[in-house]
């Protein structure tokens, strides 16, 4: 296979990743939906929101032209979940109480101190895309993981309760098949540090889905609208 073909291949996967990554940036929308609809934040938790605006935000600085070539692709899907995130958060903030407002405003200004550190201390440092990304993929990868790991928890619960109730189908689907799918970018051009945190994404999407159905038919049935709205995100790449 020519070089060239493997990059039109992998540009195809990748904005078919794109697309999978959209959709899962847009799954907390009905959350929001109910925020907006009570008027309150209630016990919802920013905390998935505010990880994935670091996440995206190390993501568009790694797959930018000076840090690492080739990787449009993965700056476009950041940069739009980037935006979407945001919205989120300040939706939030519209309908927060003061000592929630004041823990959003806390975690952004240390992420924001975070990030421009990352990127003033690789730009001032580091002189070679290849050194660039090495280090600014080794944040990605870290964080990257973490995100991945969020839903053990819920994994767990799942194998107490013998309930699925907690696992929404259609995300726990879609977290697999974008693993999957930004697994096979890395690999067309090998990128280690998309190609490790995909990789243990699809592991563990895989799992989920095994756990899902393994304990599916044992789930008691319940009215959707009790149901947990399962916005625990993940990352996009």
């Amino acid at each position: 296979m020519t070089t060239a073909s493997t990059d039109s291949i992998r540009n195809i996967i990748g904005i078919i990743g794109n697309v999978i990554s959209f959709g899962l940036f847009a799954s907390p929308a009905p959350t929001f939906y109910k925020i907006i609809k009570k008027g309150a934040v209630g016990d919802f938790s920013p905390n998935p929101y505010l990880a994935t605006i670091l996440n995206c935000a190390l993501w568009v600085f790694y797959g930018l032209p000076f840090v690492h070539p080739h990787s449009i692709l993965v700056v476009t899907i950041n940069g739009v979940g980037l935006v979407i995130e945001f919205i989120y958060i300040f939706t939030y903030l519209f309908y927060a109480n003061k000592k929630q407002k004041l823990y959003v405003f806390k975690v952004l200004a240390i992420e924001v101190v975070f990030f421009a550190l990352v990127v003033g201390l690789t730009l001032g440092f580091l002189h070679t895309t290849e050194k660039r990304t090495m280090v600014v993929g080794i944040f990605c990868l870290i964080f990257n993981i973490a995100m991945y790991a969020m839903p053990l928890d819920v994994m767990l619960l799942v194998i107490r309760t013998k309930s699925v109730e907690y696992m929404p189908f259609f995300l726990l689907l879609s977290n697999f098949l974008n693993g999957g799918t930004w697994l096979t970018f890395a690999l067309l051009r090998f990128d280690l540090y998309i190609f490790v945190s995909n990789g243990s994404g699809c592991i563990l999407g895989l799992i989920q889905l095994i756990i899902y159905g393994t304990y599916y038919k044992s789930t008691p049935k319940k009215n959707t609208d009790e149901r947990p709205t399962g916005d625990v995100q993940l990352s996009s790449v």
